[in-house]
């Protein structure tokens, strides 16, 4: 049986550019303590040759997380990606759901630091960490 976000409580999440539609849809949940989890549920497309998803879609989930954490961070003004670098923990197969949160770990006028880790279930598949520029922001 195939996970459903929808009656899982999960929200699509909106306001994604032309790619991040192309590779979601990306599902959200806000969690009591007024965070977000990002939710991905794996499809045949999001393979490689060896029939599990491909690192660049993994990589590709970790960098909208981030940044959306990001974004919400600094009340949703552009920001870019300066860094982003992953660690291949697990493999993700079509059918899997993937849960990504994230954490802010240090916090300037202009710059962010963060980290994530995605899992399916309780394994950790990919763990992230990131720097962002708030653009516009010296």
């Amino acid at each position: 049986m195939t996970f459903d976000p929808v009656t899982a409580g999960w929200k699509q999440r909106h306001g994604q550019g032309p790619f991040t539609r192309i590779v979601g849809p990306v599902w959200v949940r806000r969690e009591e303590d007024g965070s977000s989890t990002y939710g991905l549920l794996a499809e045949e497309r999001h393979t490689n040759s060896r029939g599990v998803v491909h690192g660049g879609m993994l990589m590709t989930f970790a960098d909208h997380m981030l940044g959306w954490l990001v974004w919400d961070a600094v009340e949703r003004r552009a920001c870019a990606t300066i860094s982003l670098n992953n660690q291949f923990i697990g493999a993700v197969k079509p059918g899997d759901w993937m849960e990504m949160r994230g954490r802010i770990v240090r916090q300037t006028r202009s710059i962010i630091f963060v980290q994530g880790e995605a899992k399916v279930g309780e394994r950790v598949v990919l763990a992230s960490e990131g720097i962002w520029k708030v653009l516009g922001v010296d």
